[in-house]
């Protein structure tokens, strides 16, 4: 093992995983017809294109401990990294739907793809309600599959059970944080603490640091050295989430395939937007508050915009996403794990906090 690595052939290893697994759902899915044929198009859609940065570090969270033994338990870490990516797009396609997107990686949200469907077969009922059902239940359905995948990914049983104790907890802690997100959209505020513990629970967690732990477990890694992964994970994950959130405004629509503002127009309690409605004059402030959750042109985006940025919040969450970075590069010198994942750890970290998709 080496301190770099190939990205792109990791990418291309767990994607190929995924479809694998696709392929035998297809065929259970066969004799239920073409109404389960394209639910299961619609599962195949949500997991292409993505970065992958859930199976990387599951990936070097093994690696940080051991590497696989051989070309099989190679095989079957990669699959186990791969049900993180099924349970991504889990959350994605829920995540979409309770936020009235319209779209997501350039192409429409799950919900919108299928209202289209329906408004254009000019089915019975409600086109909007149909989208709706059929996002839910693909975002069940992915859910379930993400545990099997990694229940048969065909590591040992002893090394799996530690690591499903980690998995159970991952998905606890984000669809609960999922439910603090749209509670704190409904009442209309969060200040920074409680955008923060949002964060923290809906993101943080199950983007790096349960990843992270959910590697070094498959490879039976000590309390020792999941503690000091979480120690480097849990500051990495929020400052990789605050990026998200800085993405969400700022972004460029050709490079997120999200549109301008997006996070505006959903109306999000971030902590962008906690800390731009403290520092705001009042006036500004009452027209950040009002206008968020609503339908924007793009020049109200742009003044928006300009009211966040002119607050100062935009730089006051970039020096918190240096300073949790610094944190989490200190604890990961420390953690007692191999020193070439140290180095790609490194690596990774700063692909993470400072992309711009």
């Amino acid at each position: 093992m080496s301190g770099t690595w190939d990205q792109d052939g990791f990418r291309a290893r767990v994607q190929a995983a995924l479809e694998a697994f696709l392929d035998e759902q297809a065929e259970r899915l066969l004799p239920l017809g073409p109404d389960a044929a394209r639910l299961l198009a619609e599962a195949r859609t949500s997991v292409a294109g993505g970065k992958m940065f859930r199976a990387s570090f599951c990936w070097w969270g093994h690696l940080a401990v051991a590497p696989p033994a051989d070309d099989a338990e190679r095989d079957a870490l990669v699959r186990a990294c791969a049900s993180l990516e099924l349970l991504h797009a889990s959350a994605l396609v829920h995540d979409d739907y309770m936020d009235a997107s319209d779209s997501r990686r350039g192409r429409p949200a799950t919900h919108r793809a299928f209202e289209h469907e329906h408004r254009d077969s000019r089915w019975r009922g409600d086109p909007e309600q149909y989208g709706a059902s059929a996002a839910i239940l693909l975002g069940d359905l992915l859910l379930s599959w993400s545990d099997e995948l990694l229940r048969r990914c065909g590591l040992p049983a002893d090394r799996m059970a530690p690591a499903l104790d980690v998995f159970d907890l991952t998905r606890t802690e984000v669809i609960a944080g999922q439910f603090l997100d749209v509670s704190a959209q409904a009442r209309g505020h969060a200040d920074v603490d409680t955008a923060m513990t949002v964060l923290r629970y809906k993101s943080a967690k199950y983007s790096i640091e349960r990843p992270l732990q959910l590697g070094a477990a498959l490879a039976g890694g000590t309390p020792e050295q999941l503690a000091g992964l979480a120690a480097f994970g849990l500051p990495l994950g929020e400052a990789f989430q605050l990026r998200d959130d800085l993405l969400g405004v700022f972004g460029d629509p050709d490079t997120t395939g999200k549109p301008a503002g997006d996070d505006l127009v959903e109306g999000k309690r971030t902590v962008l937007v906690a800390l731009a409605l403290d520092a705001a004059t009042a006036e500004e402030a009452a027209q950040l508050d009002r206008a968020l959750g609503g339908p924007l042109t793009a020049a109200e985006v742009e003044r928006l915009r300009g009211i966040i940025d002119g607050s100062g919040a935009q730089a006051q969450v970039e020096e918190v996403i240096d300073r949790l970075s610094a944190v989490a590069l200190a604890a990961l010198d420390r953690a007692p794990i191999d020193d070439d994942a140290r180095e790609v750890l490194r690596a990774l970290a700063l692909a993470v906090t400072q992309r711009v998709v």
